[in-house]
């Protein structure tokens, strides 16, 4: 579909699963080479570059921390050393820890900013110096949430971290424009992956989630990732430092619909 695509290439962080995953397979039915960075899941992201392999892309599969500058730039070898450059770079990896706000400690509260803000902003760094240190063009999409606008009590530290994404976004989008590289960030609502398979299979939640949400549906993974394959794409040229919420309608405030209120 997106014919531009074909033989750019990607890193992923955190694709082993979930959004990310998905992110990695549906780039590389455009026949994109992808770089799947994982930190614990190494048969998932093996399990990836296999499939990817299988239907004509190619893959590799990184172990990286990227909340440290060491890790990514390990991905940013990975796709010099494997497939020459990189087009675009994906900052996925997130992870949530729920706590009351007076109740979190100092270290949980450093480990979720440093997967969720600081690692985006490494991996933000670290494409952006190498577009410009070679005089090339590029393309960032970073992973937020709902909650970059939505409060989330007992989530603090996430939902603060996905705030500061969203600045982070428009006011590298805005400083890097005039070099060509474009900036976006994509906002999933509830989406059925691994971490939240444990609330959904309660039937009570899965339904009181659904009720949240205008359309009345739990996204998928791969529609993110649908979101993510175009805003790649030269589709998608004249976009940049802008959210593209893929949320069913969750930020219209389902608990107003039919005018209630």
């Amino acid at each position: 579909m997106f014919n531009d695509l074909n033989k750019k290439v990607a890193v992923i962080t955190g694709g082993s699963k979930g959004i990310g995953n998905a992110i990695a397979l549906r780039f590389a039915q455009e026949k994109m080479n992808v770089v799947i960075n994982y930190h614990s899941d190494e048969a998932g992201a093996q399990a990836a570059v296999d499939e990817i392999r299988k239907n004509g892309g190619d893959a590799v599969a990184i172990k990286a921390d990227v909340s440290t500058e060491t890790g990514v730039k390990a991905l940013l070898q990975a796709a010099i050393d494997n497939f020459g450059g990189l087009d675009v770079w994906v900052n996925n990896a997130g992870m949530e820890i729920q706590t009351p706000t007076h109740q979190i400690t100092l270290e949980e509260w450093n480990k979720v900013i440093g997967i969720n803000m600081t690692g985006v902003f490494l991996g933000a760094k670290e494409a952006l110096n190498y577009w410009l240190d070679n005089d090339r063009t590029g393309n960032i999409i970073n992973m937020s949430s709902v909650h970059q606008q939505i409060p989330w009590p007992t989530f603090a530290s996430y939902a603060t971290a996905k705030g500061g994404v969203k600045l982070f976004t428009e006011t590298i989008a805005m400083e890097y424009a005039p070099k060509g590289i474009r900036v976006n960030n994509i906002a999933p609502g509830a989406i059925n992956t691994p971490i939240n398979a444990k609330k959904f299979a309660d039937k009570s939640q899965y339904a009181e989630t659904q009720s949240m949400i205008p359309m009345q549906k739990i996204g998928d993974p791969e529609d993110v990732a649908d979101a993510a394959v175009w805003l790649a794409s030269n589709q998608a040229k004249y976009v940049t430092g802008t959210t593209l919420f893929v949320d069913g309608g969750m930020t219209l405030y389902a608990a107003f619909q039919d005018g209630k209120g």
